[in-house]
């Protein structure tokens, strides 16, 4: 017999699971401990551990929870779509994940910067599968002279990279910009919309 969770269970999985993406985000996995976890979330240790069995437990299901968030806008590329109109809402999603979720962006990073290791599987797997599938899709819309003659890998990467940027780099853009651009993402999005438009205009 399966047992369902009760709410207050529940809220305090989630309790926990912000507290840790706080600490991980800022510590990364080796510089973060159960009990700095337990500090933040206003519990104790053994509380922890009955919700959770270790460390590498909450790691993994904040990874696990990231990446499907993170993949929802590349799988909602619409194949029978304007490819201009699909790729520039995927970069304004991407945008968007920036502003929400710059927590969870920075702890991606520190995962991949550190080799991946407990994620190692699902970028082999669920996401090379994705990205795979993306490419197929844009090397058909330039077949049919839709979209710009480019390597369909390398577009992924950079939309990536500049999107990703406005998370993991907030700091640096602050510094940057100071004053001048109160909403650097919304600035942000405008020109890359307008960067990726003309970039992948096929005339």
């Amino acid at each position: 017999m399966v047992t369902k969770n009760t709410r207050i269970q529940r809220e305090k999985r989630e309790v926990i699971l912000d507290a840790a993406l706080r600490a991980f985000s800022k510590n990364g996995f080796q510089g973060t401990r159960l009990d700095q976890i337990a500090a933040v979330a206003g519990l104790s240790k053994p509380n922890i551990l009955y919700y959770y069995s270790g460390k590498d437990v909450i790691y993994r299901t904040l990874l696990n929870r990231l990446l499907e968030i993170w993949l929802q806008p590349l799988e909602g590329i619409d194949p029978l779509g304007d490819p201009h109109t699909e790729i520039m809402g995927y970069i304004s999603a991407k945008m968007e994940f920036s502003r929400k979720f710059p927590r969870e962006s920075r702890l991606f990073a520190i995962e991949i910067l550190n080799g991946a290791p407990r994620l190692s599987n699902e970028l082999d797997g669920s996401l090379k599968a994705l990205v795979d599938r993306t490419v197929k899709m844009f090397r058909a819309w330039m077949d049919e002279g839709r979209l710009a003659q480019v390597d369909p890998y390398h577009l992924i990467f950079s939309i990536w990279a500049t999107t990703q940027h406005y998370a993991d780099f907030s700091t640096q853009m602050r510094s940057v910009l100071g004053d001048q651009d109160p909403d650097p993402i919304a600035t942000g999005s405008k020109f890359l919309e307008e960067l990726f438009f003309k970039g992948l205009d096929p005339r």
